[in-house]
């Protein structure tokens, strides 16, 4: 299906990011996986094996994630498919949410998508075939409580999915969001220690309570995710350009 693609995927040492690279291997994609972490994306890359490389990026810099291109570029070639899913996910009240945290939401989850998209076009236009699929939230399309700073920067993703997406309609580049509810990652792991550190919950009542935020009553998995950024990496998913694709058991429906 993806025989011959170049695929980067940021945020590819763990939970999704890990299962869309495996995901896209197996369907004969060439891969590169990135994140600030090296031992993380050293594990995935040597995990998928047939030539994957792993990429030290901070995508909160510009200087880093042109580095990032230059790498891939000069180790694999052009991306064909890139993958933003670099987030961060804290939560506070809004008049607790400081200067830094505020930045760091903005920087990460909508700046590192601008900058990583910014310079895969390019070369996207001259093939004039291209993928972007930006791992956004459901948080991008609503809100809630504590997480303010999270959201926005997630409905920034939106807006810039689909600006983006009717800029290059007609160059056969397809530009979609995926919007994910809770998943069964260690992003929800840590989200439930810090339930159980400010309100005396169990981790089991926690878990239990953030289940209930689904009408499957269930956590997606990261395969899941997967699966719809495949569909949107193929041919078979060309049609569908602008969207944010909800996979979160129905708690959303725009």
């Amino acid at each position: 299906m993806l025989n011959g693609k170049i695929a980067l995927i940021t945020g590819g040492g763990r939970g999704i990011g890990r299962a869309i690279a495996l995901a896209f291997a197996r369907e004969g994609a060439r891969i590169a996986v990135a994140a600030r972490t090296a031992e993380q994306v050293e594990q995935v890359a040597a995990e998928i094996g047939n030539g994957a490389i792993a990429v030290v990026c901070d995508v909160s810099s510009s200087e880093s994630v042109t580095q990032m291109f230059a790498q891939t570029r000069e180790r694999l070639g052009n991306v064909d498919i890139l993958v933003n899913n670099a987030g961060i996910a804290e939560s506070a009240t809004l008049v607790t949410t400081s200067d830094d945290l505020w930045s760091r939401h903005l920087a990460i989850n909508l700046s590192g998508t601008f900058y990583c998209t910014r310079a895969a076009l390019p070369a996207m236009l001259e093939k004039k075939w291209g993928r972007v699929i930006n791992v956004a939230s459901i948080a991008g399309k609503t809100g809630a409580p504590y997480i303010a700073a999270y959201s926005a920067s997630k409905h920034g993703v939106m807006g810039l999915t689909r600006s983006v997406a009717l800029e290059v309609a007609t160059s056969g580049i397809t530009v979609n969001a995926i919007c994910p509810g809770y998943v069964d990652t260690d992003m929800v792991t840590r989200g439930i220690e810090r339930v159980t550190t400010r309100t005396g919950r169990t981790a089991d009542e926690a878990l239990e309570a953030i289940k209930k935020m689904s009408p499957q009553n269930r956590l997606a998995t990261a395969e899941e995710v997967a699966a719809v950024a495949l569909l949107l990496a193929s041919d078979d998913g060309r049609g569908i350009n602008g969207q944010g694709i909800n996979i979160d058991g129905g708690s959303v429906f725009y």
